[in-house]
C-alpha cells in the first residue's frame, strides 16, 4: 500500500508540473498573438511601403532630372 501511495504521489506532482508548464505555454502563445496583431496593425503607420518610397524616389529624381536640364540650358546661353 505505501509504494502505491509514493507512485500515485509522484505522478499527481509530475502531472501538476506538466499541467503548470502547459498552461505557461499556452498564456505565453496567447500573448505572442496579440502582440503580433498589434504589430501588423502599427507597423504600417511607421514604416513606408516599398512601393511609395520607389514612386516618391522616382519623382525626386525627374524632378532633379528637369532641374539639371534648366541648369545646362542656362549654361549654354
Amino acid at each position: 500500500m505505501e509504494s502505491q501511495y509514493l507512485i500515485n504521489t509522484a505522478l499527481g506532482l509530475g502531472f501538476s508540473v506538466l499541467g503548470w508548464f502547459a498552461r505557461e505555454l499556452w498564456s505565453a502563445v496567447k500573448e505572442l498573438k496579440t502582440d503580433l496583431s498589434k504589430l501588423k496593425e502599427d507597423l504600417p503607420k511607421t514604416y513606408v511601403a516599398r512601393n511609395d518610397y520607389r514612386d516618391d524616389l522616382n519623382e525626386i529624381k525627374n524632378m532633379l532630372s528637369k532641374i539639371f536640364d534648366k541648369l545646362d540650358n542656362k549654361q549654354d546661353k
